[in-house]
């Protein structure tokens, strides 16, 4: 599955004044890295965000935002994010932030 790179080139400025931001192509998609933790990716021309146990429900409440189940079954702690979600920078920025933030919180590989 190829990725939106169009969504690629607007999150990039986004991040680029971030430390330990890495880019690597995951899943057939584009996973977005921190100090070598999976932070969010694009699959498609969705988001894929990894916001971890503690805030799965509040995630998952959003709109536009569905259980990740990419192996079939549903992956706590990770969701999809269809485009309507993110269509403004606001909106985007947003979901970036839940999944730095989990990110951040985790030991550096």
């Amino acid at each position: 599955m190829a990725y939106d790179e169009a969504l690629a080139e607007r999150i990039r400025p986004m991040l680029k004044r971030r430390r330990g931001i890495s880019q690597k192509k995951m899943f057939g998609g584009l996973c977005i890295l921190v100090n070598r933790n999976m932070a969010f990716g694009i699959m498609g021309n969705e988001l894929m965000v990894r916001v971890g146990p503690d805030a799965y429900e509040d995630a998952l409440a959003q709109r536009h935002a569905r259980k990740m189940d990419f192996t079939g079954r549903a992956m706590k702690g990770m969701v999809y994010v269809a485009p309507m979600g993110f269509h403004t920078d606001e909106a985007l920025l947003e979901w970036i932030e839940r999944g730095l933030k989990f990110a951040r919180r985790q030991p550096a590989k």
